[in-house]
């Protein structure tokens, strides 16, 4: 008695694979080309916002190398601007030596507006580089959250389909179950 149980329970679990092998096969035969195609969009999808993420990258790469540019020579003017207004003042000043008092007051005077000037100067710089590196900054957020967007929106739409194939899965295992006379409706004998 207990050899046949044995037996029956092991034909059962036989049956029960096969009809997990079909139920596969059936599912496969029915989803396996939107698999694919999902998986096909996911790859595009990954592809185009490494894309995008790097053309991110190059041009903010390519305006900070601009901004550094332009930083540079303007500090590169402003040094030899510097230099020449020094190098004409202490020419000035061995001309102008025999009129000590009167020169050194009018120098003095020329060496303190040069470098409020200077440091002026070097203020203003030192906001434009700021407002730009803001705007770089703003701009980089909103293309990042702009991407963001079209990344969940796009991710949304592929879960509301996969949640239409689970519900026509369930379906076609019922009809499958009832095709064999084993599905069960609850309250009928």
């Amino acid at each position: 008695m207990e050899g046949q149980d044995n037996e029956m329970t092991h034909g059962q679990e036989n049956g029960a694979i096969d009809e997990s092998g079909n139920v596969d096969r059936i599912r496969h035969i029915l989803f396996g080309s939107q698999m694919r195609d999902y998986d096909g969009r996911f790859q595009k999808l990954e592809e185009r916002l490494t894309r995008e993420a790097e053309e991110l990258r190059g041009d903010l790469q390519r305006q900070l190398q601009a901004l550094e540019a332009f930083m540079k020579g303007e500090v590169e003017s402003m040094t030899n601007r510097v230099k020449t207004e020094q190098s004409e003042r202490g020419q000035a000043f061995e001309r102008l030596a025999r009129e000590m008092a009167e020169t050194a007051r009018g120098l003095e005077l020329k060496i303190g507006n040069l470098d409020s000037q200077a440091a002026r100067d070097i203020r203003e710089l030192r906001e434009q580089l700021l407002e730009q590196s803001k705007a770089l900054s703003a701009d980089l957020k909103a293309k990042h959250d702009h991407l963001k967007g079209q990344l969940d929106h796009e991710a949304g739409q592929i879960r509301d389909a996969m949640t239409g194939r689970e519900a026509l899965a369930e379906m076609l295992t019922e009809v499958a179950l009832r095709l064999k006379k084993e599905f069960r409706v609850p309250g009928t004998s």
